[in-house]
């Protein structure tokens, strides 16, 4: 595919199939700060992470795959709706909640005829009325298209996930304390009570499985958001035992990340059980970079990239991430065309045949895999932005990528620079060409300025009546 074809996505012309086929199950993973060094299919050779390498050796695994946001709730966004947060309101972590203007694809979804599910860590909305707080947003998943539910509004420890770890010092409660209320987790709007001890991964996938079950011979789609490896990081003895010459917070880490594996391939082999997975589309990814603690430490890994969570450097932004399904994606596949996750919904609706109404006139920011992924576009075809942003402290992060080269404004408190690199020949983002290529650094800074601008628009009400 020409990049004139991918520049023309657009509302009308999602659902236009080149070829009629049956849609095809879709299920997103995500975990949650988990660096793009920390998978043995991008080159580590600690954790063990076997199922991730089986899904990306069986599928495709992208090189080069970027987050919307160097953190969490902004970039789950940008998953649903193919659009960058900027445009809907959440520039950081809690300020905000999805509207209902927004249109996700459990909406897009469920009008064609698919049964919806989440489970794990939304952090888009509270999912507790109650416990909005003073800067609560309720909105919780089955506000936006979602029919089975199983989630908590944002991070709860890996291991016990009602329960404060032990020596426990950061925000939350004290060690051994309920970690907030020690029943976080909510069940179609019930609070859930059972079976929420022990590995957190292994608490979401005991409900991930039933619904595939359940619906097996239907139409589904699925969010499957793991909390591993965020804060509070904690894992199983079984687990730390894999482990043995590491320290203690690189067992935690390390095992937690394993154990969230194991549940990846539990979801892999009941789909092959049920003789259902040449018809199921499975994607992972990371919301973001390692966090910063862990980063620092050495112990999470952004790979050979500069930077963690919230940082507008690579490492910031760019994460693991794979796909698999059996007898369409050639196993073995890779591409390093940059590819984001604002193009899951594209992906979505142009694998379910949807388009939207012509009068709807959104943008949506991402573009359909699938010609990436079977090798028919030899290029992205649009720019990439990515933004976050908390005024109140002086954070104005801000990053566009055109064609290779990538212009940046630190998200640092106070303000801080603005840098110009060529990804092609510095990935690592060593050489700053902002003086040694003024006309670029011009040119990237008004393409930035206008996707901002367009977003400010979008946010402000130009999509969809308030």
């Amino acid at each position: 595919m020409s990049s004139a074809v991918l520049l023309g996505l657009s509302m009308a012309s999602l659902g236009a199939a080149d070829e009629k086929r049956d849609a095809p199950n879709v299920i997103l993973i995500m975990s949650d700060d988990q660096g793009w060094g920390d998978v043995g299919f991008n080159g580590n050779d600690r954790i063990k992470t076997p199922n991730l390498d089986q899904m990306a050796a069986g599928g495709v695994r992208f090189e080069r795959f970027y987050a919307a946001s160097p953190l969490c709730s902004p970039t789950r966004g940008s998953c649903l709706t193919g659009r960058y947060p900027f445009r809907y309101g959440i520039l950081a972590a809690h300020t905000g909640g999805m509207r209902a203007g927004e249109v996700t694809i459990a909406e897009i979804a469920k009008k064609k005829g698919y049964a919806t599910g989440f489970f794990g860590k939304w952090h888009i909305g509270w999912v507790k009325l109650e416990d909005g707080g003073s800067r609560g947003y309720y909105s919780p998943p089955w506000d936006h298209g979602f029919d089975e539910v199983f989630a908590t509004t944002s991070a709860v420890p890996t291991w016990d996930p009602g329960v404060t770890p032990k020596g426990w010092k950061s925000w939350g409660a004290e060690g051994g304390e309920p970690w907030k209320g020690g029943f976080p987790y909510v069940h179609n709007g019930k609070e859930v009570k059972e079976n929420i001890s022990g590995d957190d991964s292994r608490v979401i996938m005991d409900r991930v499985i039933p619904f595939v079950r359940e619906n097996k011979d239907k139409k589904f789609f699925a969010a499957v958001w793991f909390h591993t490896p965020h804060e509070p990081v904690v894992a199983g003895e079984e687990y730390k035992k894999m482990y043995p010459d590491a320290g203690e917070m690189r067992k935690n880490y390390y095992g937690c990340i394993t154990a969230m594996d194991d549940q990846i391939g539990r979801l892999r082999k009941e789909l092959r059980d049920l003789g259902i997975e040449k018809n199921t589309v499975l994607f992972f990814c990371s919301d973001n970079g390692p966090s910063d603690g862990m980063a620092k430490k050495g112990i999470a890994s952004a790979g050979p990239f500069k930077g963690h969570k919230h940082t507008m450097y690579e490492g910031g932004v760019l994460v693991p991430a794979c796909a698999e399904w059996p007898g369409t994606i050639k196993p073995g596949t890779s591409t390093e065309i940059r590819c984001a996750t604002v193009d899951y919904l594209p992906t979505f609706a142009k694998l379910a045949d949807f388009s939207f109404p012509k009068n709807d006139k959104r943008p949506i920011d991402g573009v359909d895999l699938m010609p990436i992924i079977q090798g028919d576009a030899d290029e992205r075809g649009k720019d990439l932005f990515f933004g976050y942003r908390r005024l109140f402290q002086g954070t104005n992060g801000m990053a566009i990528i055109s064609g290779n080269f990538k212009l940046l404004h630190e998200a640092t408190k106070g303000g801080g620079k603005t840098k110009l690199y060529d990804l092609a020949s510095d990935p690592g983002e060593k050489n700053d060409l902002m003086s040694k290529m003024p006309e670029k650094a011009a040119e990237l800074e008004r393409k930035l300025q206008e996707i901002d601008s367009s977003c400010q628009l979008s946010r402000d009400g130009a999509d969809y009546k308030f």
